[in-house]
């Protein structure tokens, strides 16, 4: 191979790494850090939050900006957690200082005018951000005030962040705030009166799914079908803070029609997650009874020659010995069962079989 290939095969494998590594992306390194520092203050998580401050400070994030979007964050999602946040970036900073790490500073909000007024100010950030129309609460006219006043004319005059940069902290962190999706819409429209670009806005999700979760990601990309009035089809998420994921069921893919996940528990229980449409492949068990019980989403069971039986939370299914039969999720769910074998006779064993068809599957509601 000439030299001139060996380049082009190079520069190639140079630019797929940079994409890999979110250098190709619309998102600034600096938002995409404060995309994963703002979703895991807003769930508490100290120990990723830490995590995603040390990322953050890799690729360029300041103190200032940090202490900014943590201190920003108040207004949605409350002092205790702004506070423990705040707290646990004391801790990190100590930690890369005690290190010899390099740890950026940053410059601080330029002073107000003496005569500045916030509640003027507010009204014309607020009016910004709803798209140009006034907005008054009325109904509550204190929490209205508190808006204009302190949120838009206070917090939102501190240019240590820019208008966009904090709509980013504000969506990531309401994509992580389950009961909220009426409010993360009206911020991912604000976002986009902003400046957040609409690409920018596109990536958010895949960056909330690899750095916080699914049920995160998907709850930001509901809210950006609905702004963008595009159609989107709702899938049903589960909790893997309450059953782990665990990880990919790799031994027996070969068995399964999407992908399976399987996370061992003591006494012999399993508990195995099911992405949408994944199911396993008809089969048998011999000399053993299987004992399958839903904890998490919904999903199908199925007898040979009977009807497809759906799962739910509770639902709890003995399997008798010799039936040939297959289990999975359903088209719109995530989906999680627990397993374990009953009854267990000498010379227990399964039989793998064919996979359940399109056909089949797709009738099921």
């Amino acid at each position: 191979m000439d030299m001139k290939k060996i380049l082009i095969i190079l520069a190639a494998f140079i630019m797929m790494v940079l994409k890999m590594n979110g250098q190709n992306m619309v998102l600034t390194t600096k938002q995409q850090a404060l995309v994963a520092i703002a979703a895991n203050e807003a769930k508490g998580n100290i120990v990723e939050l830490k995590t995603a401050l040390n990322e953050g400070f890799e690729l360029g994030l300041t103190v200032s900006e940090a202490k900014e979007a943590l201190s920003h964050l108040y207004a949605y999602t409350g002092f205790p957690r702004s506070l423990n946040a705040l707290g646990a970036l004391q801790q990190v900073i100590k930690e890369r200082n005690d290190a010899g790490k390099l740890t950026k500073e940053g410059r601080e909000a330029d002073p107000l005018p003496k005569d500045y007024d916030a509640l003027k100010q507010g009204t014309k950030v607020q009016t910004q951000l709803v798209g140009g129309k006034p907005f008054n609460y009325t109904f509550a006219p204190q929490t209205d005030y508190y808006l204009k006043a302190h949120l838009f004319g206070d917090i939102f005059a501190r240019n240590n962040l820019t208008f966009a940069d904090r709509e980013i902290v504000t969506v990531s962190a309401i994509s992580a705030l389950p009961g909220c999706e009426p409010q993360l819409q009206a911020h991912v429209s604000g976002a986009r009166n902003m400046g957040v670009s609409d690409e920018a806005l596109k990536e958010m999700p895949a960056l909330l799914e690899t750095k916080i979760g699914a049920v995160e990601a998907e709850r930001l990309r509901g809210a950006l079908a609905a702004i963008f009035g595009e159609s989107h089809n709702t899938v049903q998420m589960v909790d893997f803070t309450i059953w782990p994921k665990g990880e990919p069921n790799t031994a027996y893919a070969q068995y399964f029609v999407g992908n399976s996940y399987l996370a061992p528990m003591e006494g012999g229980i399993a508990n195995v997650t099911f992405e949408p449409r994944c199911r396993n492949n008809w089969h048998i068990h011999h000399k053993q009874v299987q004992v399958l019980i839903c904890v998490a989403g919904r999903g199908w069971y199925q007898e040979w020659g009977k009807e497809a039986v759906e799962m739910t939370p509770g639902t709890i299914i003995a399997i008798p010995a010799e039936a040939k039969h297959w289990h999975g999720a359903a088209k719109d769910s995530w989906f999680q069962h627990l397993t374990y074998h009953k009854d267990v006779k000498e010379g227990a064993s399964n039989e793998w079989l064919e996979p359940v068809t399109d056909e089949i599957y797709n009738k099921l509601k």
